[in-house]
């Protein structure tokens, strides 16, 4: 879906900016006038107006010190001092943010990033993909089941999964549900990781947990490592109090660009504009078009900026969108999302990344082995292949090593549930599994112990890059 964008009267903003409505900078809304991509048919209602008009009163969902935070952290993960971990679900739903699903997913990045800390010797930055991801792209607009055809599921925050009229129908109140579900969401994040849910010892049980499955024994000497690691630190006396707590970035791809314009705030600080749903927000690989609507609006707010870059990019793409989203050449603004798929990541990324290097630019490059690897199964699920996966992985890591380029990051669509979405893993999921264990409303994810076991493979894969 391609259209103008609609305009919108924020004249009636209160001047401070702040908290009580959007940012007034009239540059914020040049993207209305672009073509925009992927956007819901819900523009020019009384209904739209007062749904966008209430988020601009609601306060930030995030703050602007803690985007500040997350833009030096992204820093030094592009010079190869840190390394970004960035997971969750495909497509966040209502009905999902509950207190043991999120306290779930938090746990598996936790445990992740613990493993990927060991391999790499450095800060892992964790980021979940919740609090905000409710919006997806779709290759049609429409779905047609035995004769009829209704508007295509886009996500919670646009309408509902059921195949009736009234769930399909585009509600723009989904917006203002998807923020109060975002802010408890976060509510429960900042709880879990600020609280001593994520202390270190406890988190270090939890994977011994994991290598209790003797489908795993092949990580022994990993696991065998990392826990006499921290034995070694009790015995010395470590401040495991401080290690109680640790950073928690939210992020998601922005996509509704009503949304995320009517939660943009004016910093107090600095008189800059900040996207307060998030983080790190990222531009998919479908609306990326250098004269379109997402790219504009993203180039003009302070959050650190993620792109989808797919195996039609090339090299003057990419120096393309450094210009446009990163002009000032701004350590940790830009990080480039990279998702080729297994067959070609060898292939077409290195002319990219060369293109890149003599450039001068320095971005944050990160793997997302998930979307270039989605085939269907035979009894028609879609699927990924874990094999598929780790291979994209292992020939992204190849690439930035002979370019002498930093491999700063890994983006994954994960869950901590034991569901059953794609085939293999040590402890192998089959395609008999997923008439029970397929949960998904969109794309396929790797489940807790596929997630963990990833960790492990790329943990081997970082102490190489150290070496």
């Amino acid at each position: 879906m391609t259209q103008t964008a609609p305009q919108f009267d924020f004249s009636s903003t209160s001047p401070t900016g702040t908290i009580s409505g959007p940012a007034a900078d009239p540059q914020l809304d040049i993207w209305r006038e672009l073509p925009i991509a992927q956007q819901p048919s819900w523009h020019g209602t009384e209904e739209y107006e007062q749904a966008v008009a209430e988020l601009g009163t609601l306060p930030p969902l995030v703050f602007a010190g803690e985007v500040d935070v997350l833009r030096e952290r992204l820093a030094a993960a592009a010079e190869g001092r840190a390394f970004l971990l960035q997971g969750g679900d495909c497509a966040e739903t209502f009905a999902g943010a509950t207190a043991d699903k999120i306290s779930a997913r938090v746990k598996t990045i936790l445990q992740m990033a613990v493993v990927l800390t060991y391999g790499a010797s450095m800060p892992v930055i964790k980021m979940g993909r919740m609090a905000g991801q409710f919006a997806k792209p779709r290759s049609s607009d429409s779905e047609t089941r035995d004769g009829v055809t209704l508007p295509a599921f886009r996500g919670d925050i646009v309408n509902g999964y059921e195949f009736t009229e009234e769930s399909r129908r585009h509600n723009p109140q989904r917006m203002v549900k998807a923020y109060h579900t975002s802010a408890a969401t976060l509510n429960l994040i900042r709880a879990f990781t600020q609280g001593g849910f994520a202390d270190l010892r406890s988190v270090h049980q939890w994977n011994q947990g994991f290598m209790a499955n003797p489908a795993h024994s092949k990580y022994d000497v990993l696991a065998g490592e990392i826990d006499r690691a921290v034995n070694f630190m009790s015995a010395c006396g470590a401040d495991f109090e401080a290690l109680k707590r640790t950073e928690f970035f939210a992020a998601h791809e922005a996509l509704l660009l009503d949304y995320e314009r009517a939660l943009t705030r004016t910093d107090s600080r600095t008189g800059l504009p900040y996207d307060t749903s998030a983080h790190f927000l990222w531009i998919g690989e479908r609306t990326r078009q250098l004269d379109g609507a997402h790219v504009d609006f993203l180039s003009r707010v302070r959050n650190p900026i993620g792109v989808k870059l797919g195996p039609t990019t090339t090299g003057d793409d990419a120096i393309a969108l450094i210009n446009k989203l990163d002009p000032n050449r701004e350590p940790g603004r830009l990080t480039f999302i990279t998702r080729m798929g297994a067959g070609n990541i060898r292939e077409k990324l290195p002319a990219i990344v060369e293109a890149v290097q003599k450039e001068g630019a320095k971005v944050v490059w990160v793997t997302d082995p998930m979307h270039g690897n989605t085939v269907t199964s035979q009894n028609g699920y879609k699927t990924r292949r874990f094999d598929d996966v780790m291979d994209e992985v292992a020939g992204f890591f190849e690439v930035h090593r002979a370019l002498g380029s930093v491999a700063g990051g890994l983006h994954v669509e994960m869950t901590g549930d034991d569901v059953a979405e794609c085939l293999g893993g040590s402890d192998p999921i089959r395609e008999d599994q997923f008439d029970a264990l397929y949960e998904s409303v969109c794309d396929p994810r790797l489940n807790h112990m596929q997630s963990l076991e990833m960790a492990f493979l790329v943990a081997d894969s970082l102490a190489h890059q150290k070496s």
